[in-house]
């Protein structure tokens, strides 16, 4: 597999040329399921996450973002929430070194599988408590809240669109109640920006906003990532 090796040292999967995987229509599979199939068997990101053990390929989307932003460090307190099924988890614990000082907790409704080195909460976030909570577990207030959510699409652009622009707020909402100050928020948006309402917050909150589009990210996806640093608390 040719790429490109971050900073921690796995190999990153460039677009390679390996023959492509055709799948055959079978009787009880419809032809959208055996389309998601072919595209699975002939992802590159999915065969190297297989290869190092991520339990998806969004794993390298958050590789990459960190690349880009040097998100991640030894001794953070990070929080992934929609953590299931916990590829994100696994980058964060691998750069954090959970110990004395870092800590990595994962936050999601749906059951999910332990990832050693993080602490897994079975949480709303919208809870009134949910902050302190967390609070409570980290040992203090976090340096990065991260945000991979999504609702299931709809094919519906614009609501397909307030859907994600929703999680995304309640996302933000809560890395406001969460937040060191100087800490760093990352959360899932769609293409043509943030809502306007939610990036203007954003910048009262934060030094630096940005988006970025990881080349992980599948080209027909319309899926970008808001990436705030610098925050400052009103």
């Amino acid at each position: 597999m040719s790429g490109h090796r971050d900073k921690r040292g796995s190999r990153a999967p460039t677009a390679s040329r390996a023959p492509a995987v055709r799948v055959k229509t079978a009787s009880r599979r419809s032809a959208s399921s055996t389309q998601w199939l072919e595209r699975q068997l002939n992802d590159p990101y999915v065969r190297e996450a297989k290869r190092l053990g991520y339990r998806s390929r969004a794993a390298f989307k958050l590789l990459q973002l960190d690349e880009r932003f040097r998100l991640l460090k030894p001794g953070m307190r990070v929080v992934d929430l929609g953590a299931a099924p916990g590829g994100w988890t696994q980058v964060a614990v691998a750069a954090v070194k959970p110990g004395a000082k870092g800590s990595v907790v994962g936050i999601d409704l749906l059951p999910m599988d332990a990832v050693p080195g993080a602490t897994l909460l079975a949480l709303d976030l919208l809870d009134a408590g949910a902050p302190a909570a967390l609070r409570a577990v980290l040992g203090g207030p976090a340096d990065l809240v991260l945000s991979d959510m999504a609702a299931p699409a709809t094919g519906h652009a614009a609501t397909d669109h307030i859907r994600i622009v929703a999680l995304a707020e309640a996302a933000f909402d809560f890395a406001r109640e969460t937040l060191a100050p100087g800490g760093a928020f990352v959360a899932k948006v769609l293409q043509g920006g943030t809502e306007r309402g939610l990036l203007e917050a954003l910048k009262r909150a934060f030094h630096s906003v940005r988006h970025a589009k990881p080349p992980a990210s599948r080209a027909e996806s319309a899926e970008v990532y808001v990436v705030a640093q610098g925050f400052w608390p009103e």
